[in-house]
């Protein structure tokens, strides 16, 4: 049986609520998530900071996210307790975060360190940074509605993330990181490329902005799938559900998109998440699928389920080789 090649993109909880919802859609694939790699908070920031690799957080939670090992999982997931950092250096860190710290020292490579540690979870799928290069992200954001030009910049993931302004343009430090080769490999491979649930400017958008990506993106034969959030984050809370959309063709102007998935009760009238989605070139699909306590999180089966009804959908997208003119133009 032929399996479908699906590509996620994002990172932290947002991706690990996709990949687990596919993983459970029962449809044979080969999954991949392309994972950020500019976290810079918490256990992964530390990590970063002192022995300068790639911030494995994003990457630990993907790996567990696709684990067929659940109790392994479990443990990697783990947070050491402790005092604070300054008086216990291991406190606070999560044992999959030490874990892959170890190994791409003793590989010496990233996504040898992955693949290594896939099989060590018996994953259901591959994981890989969406660069080998740590980035820094940066944001120009006003910080008073009233002042709208007088912008402040904000630099980091986790600044923005916690940012209270209205967050105009996101770049990366490196500008122009190179993209991981494999990453590259699959998204051309690929029948669906995923993008969303998460923290749209801090895990979504960074993979727009990385030229590689963007190019195999926009040239990839695969159709695309944009899912979108169930409540705004702090972010973006300046933004409607249709900004959410619209943010994405402001920086990456030739991204075209086959389908918006959202949740009816999330997003209240639909009207607006329509147009703005037939501006990608994409239909609107509602599906419950938020879990039933009321708090915005994804209930995985029942993405699950509106997973496999859309991802068994017949269609193309853009023809392979095709790139409009205004192609990776990203947000001034």
């Amino acid at each position: 049986m032929t399996r479908m090649r699906v590509v996620a993109f994002g990172g932290g909880h947002g991706l690990y609520a996709t990949l687990r919802a596919l993983c459970l859609t029962g449809v044979p694939m080969e999954i991949c998530a392309v994972v950020t790699v500019g976290d810079d908070g918490g256990s992964s920031g530390r990590l970063r900071e002192q022995r300068g690799v790639l911030p494995p957080g994003d990457l630990r939670q993907a790996l567990c996210a696709l684990a067929n090992d659940r109790d392994l999982a479990d443990l990697m997931q783990h947070r050491l307790t402790g005092g604070s950092s300054d008086q216990d250096p291991l406190a606070g860190h999560a044992v999959g975060n030490l874990l892959l710290i170890g190994l791409m020292d003793q590989l010496g490579d990233p996504v040898e360190a992955l693949d290594y540690a896939g099989r060590l979870l018996r994953s259901a799928g591959r994981v890989l940074p969406m660069s080998r290069t740590p980035v820094s992200l940066a944001a120009d954001v006003a910080m008073d509605p009233s002042r709208p030009n007088d912008l402040q910049a904000i630099h980091g993931q986790h600044e923005v993330a916690v940012s209270h302004g209205h967050v105009t343009r996101v770049r990366l430090d490196p500008s122009e990181p190179e993209a991981t080769a494999e990453a590259l490999g699959v998204i051309e491979r690929a029948d669906w490329l995923i993008f969303g649930p998460g923290s749209w400017y801090t895990s979504v958008i960074p993979h727009l902005l990385v030229p590689g990506l963007a190019e195999a993106i926009v040239v990839s034969s695969a159709r695309r799938l944009v899912t979108l959030n169930l409540a705004v984050e702090r972010e973006t809370a300046s933004l409607s559900l249709p900004d959410h959309l619209n943010a994405l063709s402001r920086y990456l102007p030739a991204l075209r998109v086959d389908v918006v998935l959202a949740d009816q009760k999330a997003i209240g009238d639909p009207e607006p998440v329509r147009i703005a989605a037939e501006s990608l070139g994409a239909r609107l699909a509602l599906a419950p699928v938020a879990v039933d306590d009321g708090s915005p999180r994804h209930d995985p089966v029942a993405l699950a389920a509106a997973y496999q009804e859309v991802l068994a959908e017949p269609g193309s997208s853009t023809p392979a080789g095709h790139m409009p003119d205004q192609f990776n133009r990203p947000a001034r």
